[in-house]
């Protein structure tokens, strides 16, 4: 039995091919936060600005 576990289990648990896609998959959420956050900060003033722009054309 302990053989069977060695032999099967133990190379699916220790699989390294997952991790960089976890990797990408965290930093690309960090990055939407990011831009989500800038964007709430930044909303308004750049709204005004294209409303200046609309203005003047």
């Amino acid at each position: 039995m302990l053989h069977l576990f060695n032999a099967y289990v133990l190379p699916k648990l220790n699989n390294k091919k997952g991790q960089g896609m976890v990797e990408y998959a965290l930093l690309v959420g960090l990055i939407a936060i990011v831009v989500i956050g800038v964007l709430i900060l930044l909303g308004p003033a750049i709204s005004d600005k294209f409303q200046e722009i609309i203005d003047a054309l």
